[in-house]
């Protein structure tokens, strides 16, 4: 079986996406699907990564084709339209990740044209979040007229939890969902650092639907009873938004109660969750939550908010705890976590259990090629 993937962007600062697109390459790899994945040459905001000019690259154990992009807004590459266009009846499934870009647009026209099925993952921009947040009325009207019928024509709609599937559902548009959570590779943690202080981490891309106001803010609350304890922020961003954060917490007079990283990835990152007491992540809005996921499978305690897709299915296995995303709520959960030990020990456990039965690349390949397998059987 061969599957093509289509991606707007694998930037390393797209985040989650870029990390989620790997582990599925590989998963898939392992389940004997021949593998292949399309993007554009998109680095970020006026940045390409000089491949993109279409040729076949091994990398990750399978082939990338990198296309120009033309703009920034969109990501437009009319070299992967062309492409698309003469190459996707050679496959016999495309599996589309994202809406409201070009590149994903663009692949399910030439997939539909072709008689080719394809899935769509969207990324959460269905969710109530999602649709009315940068550009509401132009996604209105594109949902209506672009992507509204073509989620239709789709052979399946892959939402990563069901809480993103719920909320899909309420715009009324007819379509086939099909749920299938994002499953990681277990991170073999390093032993933690004997002087490490006692760390609250939050280890995700810095932009607003995160929400690291509130998080910030309730640390300003707690930082001068509990001054053992830091608030650890890593992540890649806009310099501009970095900068206002940082700015936040320096009026709040957290200079010295909070450390900033850039963008961290392997033995960094591994070190960092070793050492961490806490994780939490207060974003408004996930359609899965990857770096939730990962903290789960690296047996964390965990504070997430509502928006986190995966939050509810973690709490109910008494793996996480939810909070609202107000500095108040955040603050009082922080705190009962803080002052309990045995607490965060609990946690540790449920979390390292949960993550190892729900959230394993094996169980998610499998799945993937259940789905792909009933849909070319249905073709």
């Amino acid at each position: 079986m061969r599957v093509l993937h289509v991606i707007p962007s694998l930037a390393i600062g797209q985040g989650g996406p870029t990390v989620a697109m790997g582990v599925i390459e590989r998963a898939l790899l392992a389940e004997g699907i021949e593998v292949e994945t399309v993007t554009t040459d998109d680095d970020g905001p006026g940045i390409r990564n000089g491949k993109g000019n279409g040729p076949p690259l091994l990398e990750n154990g399978c082939v990338r084709r990198y296309f120009r992009k033309n703009t920034e807004f969109y990501t437009v590459s009319v070299s992967l339209t062309r492409w698309l266009l003469q190459e996707v009846r050679q496959y016999d499934l495309v599996h589309i990740h994202a809406l409201f870009s070009f590149a994903s647009i663009a692949a399910a026209f030439a997939a539909r044209r072709a008689g080719v099925p394809f899935v769509f993952r969207p990324f959460g921009v269905l969710n109530r979040y999602g649709v009315t947040q940068r550009r509401p009325f132009l996604k209105k009207l594109s949902l209506r007229w672009v992507e509204g019928p073509l989620l239709t024509d789709a052979a399946a709609i892959h939402f990563t939890s069901q809480d993103e599937a719920e909320q899909a559902a309420m715009l009324g548009i007819p379509f086939r969902p099909v749920i299938i959570p994002l499953g990681l590779e277990a991170m073999r943690l390093p032993i933690p650092e004997a002087d490490a202080p006692l760390t609250i981490l939050y280890l995700s891309r810095l932009n607003p639907v995160k929400n690291l106001e509130s998080l910030i803010h309730a640390w300003a609350t707690l930082a001068p009873r509990y001054k053992e304890w830091r608030l650890l922020i890593a992540g890649g961003g806009e310099a501009e938004y970095r900068d206002q954060l940082r700015a936040l917490a320096s009026s709040l007079a957290l200079d010295n109660r909070v450390q900033w990283l850039d963008h961290v990835s392997g033995n960094q990152k591994a070190q960092l969750l070793a050492n961490a007491s806490i994780f939490v992540l207060p974003s408004f809005s996930e359609n899965f939550g990857l770096a939730a996921a990962e903290a789960l499978l690296a047996g964390k305690a965990c504070l997430l908010t509502p928006g986190v897709a995966i939050a509810s299915g973690a709490a109910a296995a008494q793996a996480a705890i939810i909070a609202g995303p107000h500095s108040e709520s955040l603050a009082s959960a922080l705190e009962s976590m803080i002052t309990s030990p045995e607490l965060r020990r609990q946690l540790s456990q449920h979390a390292l259990e949960y993550a190892g039965k729900e959230l394993s690349t094996q169980h998610m390949g499998k799945r993937l090629v259940e789905l792909y397998e009933e849909i070319l059987t249905k073709a």
